[in-house]
């Protein structure tokens, strides 16, 4: 798989994060629970994500990463706590929302161009006239430049018209970043999509989120099982384990005293020459230090 650069103005080392006080919030859960098949999977959540941030949810398999995402939509009841998304219950801001699903690529996809791709995230759960473009030719040259529009954003441009399978997995991840765009979402949350890509690839997708969060004002939830590729550009982490949710810096939040009390077994936070974090200890590990499936 061939790396990508990234794209021009992108710092390779990462903005400076704005301050967790900055923004107004987007995402508010307090003293939430999530249950899935009759299972408990988190309780008693307290989150708070700002317009503006960038914030990696890490957890290992089955501590309810996912399960947040779909939370926020409004998928996962969350009673007796609360959440509130842009102000509304969740569920009624989704046109609001940027999602992109975990997936495991387009190898044997049909024949789709990037651009018409993207141009599907305008057309919302329909397969005709976007939603909230007007008809007619006006309508369609609307739709056309917010297409191309998204596919810039996301450094896109060389590649849109090539087939899916024709494309690097970086260059899909760009891609389906800039379906996610298209509708110029205020919250953009996206489901591993780091999975799979090698070094250079999760750096250049990272540093475009991050512009984006940056330039857009976009909150930005992103699935990780790997924190290390993220560390220079994200603001805070939410760490899911044990039925509980720990937000904060990275700094404050993946150390060995916070992890033990998360996990209830003793745990180790260390710190590799070039930076990276390796966690010692835990149970069924959340993969801060490599590939989860390595």
């Amino acid at each position: 798989m061939s790396g990508i650069d990234v794209s021009p103005g992108a710092s390779t080392q990462g903005d400076k994060p704005s301050t967790t006080t900055a923004g107004t919030p987007a995402i508010e859960l307090r003293g939430a629970r999530a249950s899935m098949g009759g299972r408990e999977v988190w309780s008693g959540v307290d989150l708070v994500v700002r317009q503006g941030e960038f914030v990696a949810v890490l957890g290992s398999n089955g501590s309810g990463k996912s399960t947040l995402l779909k939370a926020v939509l409004g998928l996962v009841d969350t009673a007796p706590g609360s959440i509130s998304v842009l102000g509304e219950p969740p569920g009624r801001a989704n046109r609001e929302i940027g999602y992109l699903p975990q997936r495991h690529g387009f190898d044997s996809a049909p024949p789709i161009r990037g651009v018409d791709l993207v141009r599907l995230g305008l057309d919302g759960s329909k397969w005709g006239l976007p939603l909230g473009i007007g008809r007619g030719r006006a309508g369609a040259r609307g739709a056309s430049v917010r297409v191309q529009e998204a596919i810039e954003l996301v450094g896109a441009s060389a590649y849109a018209e090539r087939t899916l399978g024709e494309l690097s997995g970086g260059e899909q991840q760009r891609i389906l970043i800039a379906q996610a765009l298209v509708r110029r979402p205020r919250i953009l949350m996206l489901d591993e999509p780091l999975d799979s890509l090698d070094l250079p690839n999760q750096a250049a997708v990272t540093a475009l989120v991050q512009r984006i969060c940056r330039t857009e004002n976009v909150a930005v939830l992103l699935v990780a099982h790997d924190v290390n590729p993220l560390l220079p550009y994200l603001d805070q982490v939410i760490y899911l384990a044990g039925g509980r949710a720990l937000q904060g810096a990275v700094e404050d939040v993946i150390t060995g005293p916070k992890l033990s009390e998360l996990y209830g077994v003793e745990i180790e936070v260390l710190r590799a020459r070039d930076g990276r974090l390796v966690v010692v200890g835990q149970p069924e590990a959340p993969h801060v230090h490599g590939h989860r499936h390595d």
